[in-house]
């Protein structure tokens, strides 16, 4: 009996065995199935559409492209180089300058089958002539249809029929974390395929704020830009544009135009050859923790109204400096980088409802959004003087002067303010006071002059932070002054 219990319990422990191994199995084969996903369809299906594009461009030796990091001549390399950054035509008699023919590379995808191809604007900038290579080795003399530097996209066109295309997809569904992949020419290697995934969407650069770009960390590098950005249903969501990079090389940041604006820029160019964006009309920044105890805001949230341009939307609108853009069309206002794309796409002559923190109430303002301005260089500049009239303020521990006739100039029409001669160790130092600023504004009043800046300043409370409003070279922006109590 006993040996019968024995076998009986030994097939069970078997039995249980069996099945722990069948479930570590299949729980294996599911992650498996979660694993790294296989390209090799996509590549086959889409790589097609791919294209490399070669500039030209006959400069003088001033304008040549310089060698990167300092190559010298005579490396391995030396053959590769020249091939990017122009080789020299020996000449310069009869004092006439010599000549290189500067060359570039890129990528681009093909949007139509009757030849419309997509790339970025700095790939074929000021190029002589724009060849686009197939991938069955075919080339093209290229056309352009329209360029736009804002966005960095540039359309073009080349005489052939039947061609393979891509498929458009939408960027706005694309997720973070989401696999994607990158088809181009990094350093003129046709077809080459790097994955990755969505590291951030809506990142704002400083050369461009009106392009919410797709980060990833797809290897790119120089020769991939203007190629296409794919999703796993092998649709393109992205161009790829620029890299973020100490060396020059890839470095785990790349940056990538969604389709949803490039394609609205595709459509601008191919009906007017221009591409017009929505205009506010005013400088912003971010709102810090300490400007939003000083505006009495629950969390630093919003675009901080710096300056409002004169005969703008915004100035007609009645937004005034110190307001706090925390909503525009129904969408949420996160931090001041959010807002160019959403003003830049909306359609000029809408009325938008936007919602603003003003003196720490919340209010609603409708504003007509305008057409923004060719010249978009809205950046003042200040005039370094020899200060007169010098006046230290002890409870800030900086000194100022009144303003000469140079400096009033460049501000707004009926603003004033003083001028910081220096700045000590104290409050003013800690909210980033420092010399050379024009202080235009304190605790929501306007500046006349030195002795109506001493009274505000008499009357500021300790522990509690008052905004700032100072003129830059870069322009203004605001600060976040607090007086401690033991101070």
């Amino acid at each position: 009996m006993r040996n019968l219990v024995t076998i009986k319990a030994g097939a069970f422990v078997a039995f249980t065995l069996m099945l722990l191994a069948a479930t570590i199995n299949n729980s294996w084969a599911a992650k498996n199935t979660l694993g790294l996903p296989d390209f090799t369809g996509l590549v086959e299906a889409h790589s097609t559409a791919v294209v490399n594009i070669s500039t030209s461009q006959r400069v003088t030796r001033s304008e040549q492209p310089e060698r990167p990091h300092g190559i010298p001549p005579g490396v391995p390399l030396d053959d590769f180089l020249k091939r990017f950054f122009g080789d020299k035509e020996r000449g310069g008699r009869d004092g006439h300058p010599d000549l290189f023919d500067a060359k570039s590379l890129g990528s681009g995808f093909i949007i139509s089958e009757d030849g419309y191809v997509l790339t970025n604007n700095h790939v074929i900038k000021e190029a002589d002539e724009i060849i686009v290579r197939l991938s069955d080795r075919r080339e093209f003399i290229a056309e352009v249809i329209g360029m736009d530097k804002r966005s960095d996209v540039a359309l073009l066109k080349i005489d052939a029929d039947d061609l393979p295309i891509v498929k458009i997809g939408d960027s706005n569904a694309l997720k973070v974390g989401e696999w994607v992949l990158a088809i181009g020419s990094p350093f003129g290697f046709d077809h080459t395929v790097t994955a990755g995934i969505v590291s951030a969407k809506g990142r704002s650069l400083p050369s461009e704020n009106y392009v919410p770009f797709i980060q990833t960390d797809v290897a790119i590098n120089p020769g991939n830009s203007g190629g296409p950005l794919f999703n796993l249903d092998g649709e393109v969501i992205g161009i790829n544009s620029q890299i973020y990079s100490r060396t020059g090389g890839f470095m785990g940041l790349s940056f990538a135009i969604p389709m949803d604006m490039a394609m609205n820029v595709v459509d601008q160019l191919k009906d007017s050859g221009r591409v017009t964006r929505g205009w506010f009309g005013i400088l912003i920044q971010d709102v810090t923790r300490e400007l939003a105890e000083s505006f009495e805001m629950e969390k630093p949230i919003g675009a901080l109204v710096a300056k409002v341009i004169a005969e703008s939307p915004a100035e007609a609108a009645g937004i005034k400096i110190g307001d706090v853009i925390v909503a525009f069309n129904g969408q949420e206002v996160v931090s001041s980088s959010a807002l160019p794309p959403m003003v830049g796409s909306t359609r000029v002559g809408e009325t938008i409802e936007t919602s603003i923190v003003r003196e720490g109430k919340s209010i609603m303002i409708d504003v007509e959004i305008g057409e923004l301005p060719l010249d978009d260089d809205l950046r003042l500049s200040t005039t370094q003087k020899n200060p007169n009239n010098e006046i230290e303020i002890e409870r800030l521990v900086l000194i100022v002067s009144e303003l000469e006739e140079v400096q009033k100039e460049i501000l707004e029409e009926g603003k004033s303010g003083v001028y910081v001669d220096s700045v000590g160790r104290g409050p003013a130092a800690h909210a980033g006071l420092r010399k050379g600023d024009i202080i235009v504004m304190m605790d929501n009043q306007n500046i006349d002059d030195i002795k109506g800046f001493k009274a505000i300043v008499e009357g500021l409370k300790e522990g509690r932070s008052v905004p700032v409003l100072v003129q830059r070279h870069s322009g203004p922006v605001f600060l976040a002054l607090k007086l401690m109590e033991d101070e």
